[in-house]
């Protein structure tokens, strides 16, 4: 792995925040494009644990997929398996060093691991 890893939706101003953040402390990270390439449901499942977070924080409910797959009441190995299969529904970002993980939101919680 690179000094930090991120996974990154250039569309996302929090997942820009937090590259800009990173770049800042002279940190290139390796940018994962999770919308093209998304974790496999382990992966997901290590990220979402590392970072301390839940499953269910971890998706996000105002994408149409969230509603359209009826996810209200689904599992966690459920939400996973829907996370992966429909990028879009993963919070983002997140961002992986040595010191930890965590999910970028809000921006500042990144400086914890840098």
């Amino acid at each position: 792995m690179a000094e930090a890893r991120i996974y990154h939706n250039s569309r996302c101003s929090k997942s820009r925040e937090a590259l800009a953040l990173l770049t800042e402390h002279g940190i290139e990270p390796e940018v994962v494009y999770y919308l093209e390439t998304p974790p496999s449901v382990e992966e997901l499942r290590t990220l979402i644990t590392d970072a301390g977070v839940s499953v269910r924080q971890a998706v996000r409910t105002k994408e149409a997929e969230y509603k359209e797959l009826g996810l209200a009441d689904a599992s966690d190995d459920e939400l996973l398996a829907a996370m992966v299969a429909h990028p879009r529904l993963i919070e983002r970002p997140f961002v992986v060093t040595a010191k930890g993980t965590r999910l970028g939101r809000p921006t500042s919680l990144v400086e914890e691991i840098l």
